[in-house]
Order: structure tokens, then sequence, then C-alpha cells
């Protein structure tokens, strides 16, 4: 299991939590501090598509129209912390927030 979010993240910090707690430990990857490989970046489009990137995020609001406008692969290889997170992947299957519905299938 991978995880990819942000150490300052209070949502990646609950998940991160409860899946330890859970007994899984997972690889954290920090999209600040690490980065996302050009292949984990590609997976995560194809598993979420436009909606992999944060558009209520303080990154977002920072940019002017033009990168706005940018393609979603470039926007979050330029702005890494753009993705929605944390991104969970297990098993070859991807996950994306910390909602009822992944806690479900990841917790039990």
């Amino acid at each position: 299991m991978r995880f990819f979010g942000l150490a300052t993240c209070d949502t990646c910090r609950k998940a991160l939590g409860a899946l330890r707690a859970a007994g899984h430990m997972p690889q954290v990857i920090d999209v600040r501090a690490d980065g996302v490989a050009a292949a984990d970046r590609a997976a995560i489009l194809a598993a979420f598509g436009d909606a992999a990137v944060n558009r209520a995020s303080t990154t977002w609001r920072g940019l002017d129209a033009a990168a706005r406008a940018a393609d979603p692969a470039d926007l979050l290889a330029a702005h890494p912390t753009l993705m929605k997170r944390p991104v969970i992947e297990a098993d070859g299957v991807w996950y994306q927030g910390w909602g009822r519905d992944v806690q479900a299938v990841l917790l039990g």
C-alpha cells in the first residue's frame, strides 16, 4: 500500500493514523517533499481524470487563468500539492480522498 499526501494535511494525518491502527503499514509519499513520479502521476490521472486536481486548494487559488487552463498532467507535474488527497494505491487499485466509501474498503 502506498499513501500519497501531505504531512501538513489534517485529512491525510487522520487517514494515515486510521490505516496504521488497522494494521496497514503504507509507504508514505509526501507530495511536497518527495514529489510524485511520472508513472504514478499518469496512473492517478488515468484513475481520476480531472478530478485529481483540487480546485478548492490554496495552490489553485494562487494560479492565474492561463495556468488553470493547463493540462491536468502539466499542472500536477508543476504543482504536486494540487493533487486531491490522500491518494492511496492498494493492490493496484487507486483510491482518492478519505470518505466513508474509501474507509469501508480499506479499513473493512
